[in-house]
């Protein structure tokens, strides 16, 4: 006896031991992430380097150390042959003059320190081509030259901040007033369809659509004639000369400028204020440049619209069939199949739900539908393609068994003795399921939720086949009637995370993009499972019965 007490103490230590390895692997996993994702965000000092080639050329390379590592390279004099060098990831940013902003250094190749700070640099991002790493050597405003260093940078602080509110302005308009337009032009152009269909298209019906053209047409033309002119007032903002490594120089049309800094010269105050402008942008902003600069505001509106939709799928078809299963369903040989084949179903590749939601929602179902409501609108499909409205429903379905089962075990937990008290007082059955059962079952339910919102928020290969795309021209929630187009494509922070790490042309840039798109993705999946486990508490404050 006293042996299998040890022996038990032994697999106590080895429980133990096991769970505190899991826990300081997660924790230390999100601190990585964290920490390469917000790094993203801190302004870079600018470093000069100085390096000689071996055929004796020197040259000077200015810009940001982003990584290092570690290269053998053949010795003879070492003692295995071999000797390690080290080798530096530079950005240095100017892409449309060195045709690539990242290179690598050999430290074998440094002339000099790498820890010498270029003073008073400017870094400029643009909206093309990246970053511009140099010096100002004039702003040209209206045809004036501005060379004095104070008044230049007043100057330029100036323009670009004119620049981002005509740019914003020219986005708000070509966006959302004109999108809103454009939309009611298309909706016209289905409605004649329809009525054509239907043999009602009469003379006063065409005359009625052709007035709302017209409409139409008129208040598009406002909107453009104002756009012209934001463009040229954008155009006459003026162009900045800057000088790079390399004795070249470059001009940057201030309209093209997104916002500049000097990293070299900031305060701690103006880090962390950059800091938290960065992070704002890249929350804000559409990506550009294949994705590897700018932002994420449309996958993020996208994952969450989405998942919210399939939470909203889920819970009732997980709840009923729950319901079903363990209240009214007889017990027997099929049944057990039931749940066998349920329990079953979570562990099917989710990759194959995919390939189901393309095959019956989308061609089954969204083409039956389209024949069926918008055959007016064929051969384009209205929902036979894929959308927000099918990813949704398959994710419902992939996480469907999370929902069934603990559903169940919630169910399972309330005691007999209630259902029998509910039925002695006259109630029905489904009475009796509605006011009592259910109520008390919610913190299961939740939890089935919790777990649910989880999977989907994260999953990709399923929605890469019934809707997600690399960049989405309009978002699936917008302020346009219904505001929520369940037929639009989206964009996904799970796609995006892929599309960027291994679908960009520019491995360099998108390796920060990377890290800072998967904490932004944990961060939601942890606020929407924060939001759920609330309320379950809450709720299981009110059925504290339950527990008894």
């Amino acid at each position: 006896m006293k042996d299998w007490f040890k022996k038990g103490e032994h697999w106590i230590w080895f429980s133990a031991s096991t769970v505190s390895i899991s826990v300081v692997l997660v924790f230390g996993l999100l601190a990585m992430i964290s920490y390469k994702g917000l790094i993203h965000f801190w302004p870079h000092e600018v470093y000069h380097i100085e390096i000689q080639h071996p055929d004796g050329q020197k040259e000077v390379v200015v810009g940001e150390l982003h990584d290092s590592k570690i290269k053998e390279v053949e010795d003879a004099s070492a003692p295995h042959g071999k000797v390690e060098v080290p080798q530096y990831l530079i950005k240095t940013g100017n892409r449309d003059v060195y045709g690539i902003d990242f290179r690598w250094i050999s430290s074998e190749d440094v002339i000099g320190s790498m820890d010498t700070l270029e003073k008073d640099v400017f870094v400029i991002e643009r909206f093309e081509y990246g970053n511009v790493y140099g010096f100002i050597d004039s702003v040209r405003v209206d045809g004036q030259v501005f060379n004095d260093p104070l008044k230049r940078l007043e100057v330029l602080k100036t323009q670009v901040a004119k620049g981002t509110s005509l740019n914003n302005e020219i986005r708000h308009i070509e966006k959302v007033e004109i999108g809103a337009i454009n939309y009611k032009i298309e909706g016209l152009r289905l409605e004649e369809k329809k009525l054509r269909a239907n043999e009602e298209f009469t003379a006063e019906e065409e005359a009625r659509l052709n007035a709302e053209r017209a409409e139409l047409q008129k208040a598009f033309e406002v909107y453009q004639a104002q756009v012209q002119i934001l463009y040229k007032d954008s155009r006459a903002l003026g162009e900045v000369t800057m000088n790079i490594a390399g004795n070249h120089q470059l001009v940057v049309p201030i309209r093209k400028i997104v916002h500049f800094w000097q990293p070299n010269n900031m305060s701690l105050a103006e880090d962390i204020g950059f800091f938290f402008n960065a992070v704002g942008n890249f929350l804000l902003d559409d990506p550009r440049e294949a994705n590897t600069e700018g932002g994420v505001f449309p996958a993020i509106i996208g994952t969450v619209t989405m998942v919210m939709l399939m939470a909203v799928f889920v819970t009732p078809m997980g709840v009923i069939a729950a319901i079903y299963m363990s209240e009214y369903a007889r017990e027997g040989t099929v049944l057990r199949m039931v749940r066998i084949s349920i329990n079953n179903l979570a562990g099917v590749p989710s990759i194959v739900f995919g390939i189901f939601g393309l095959g019956f929602f989308v061609y089954i179902m969204g083409s039956s539908i389209d024949e069926l409501f918008y055959s007016y609108a064929l051969p384009s499909p209205t929902f036979g393609s894929p959308g927000l409205l099918w990813a949704s429903l398959t994710m419902a379905l992939l996480t469907l068994p999370v929902v069934i089962v603990s559903t169940q075990e919630g169910l399972s937990r309330v005691p007999r003795a209630l259902r029998e008290g509910g039925l002695a007082l006259g109630a029905t059955k489904s009475e009796t399921i509605m006011r009592i059962v259910l109520p008390m079952t919610m913190p299961a339910i939740m939890t089935g939720l919790i777990l649910a919102i989880a999977r989907a928020a994260g999953e990709v290969a399923p929605l890469m086949l019934v809707g997600v795309v690399k960049l989405a021209p309009e978002l699936p929630l917008d302020m346009i009637s219904p505001f929520v187009h369940l037929d639009r494509k989206f964009m996904h922070l799970g796609f995006h995370i892929y599309d960027v790490g291994f679908q960009s042309p520019n491995v360099e840039a998108s390796q920060p993009l990377v890290y800072a798109t998967s904490l932004l993705l944990v961060l939601i999946i942890l606020s929407l499972n924060f939001g759920a486990i609330m309320i379950r508490n809450r709720l299981r404050e009110k059925y504290k019965s339950l527990d008894n």
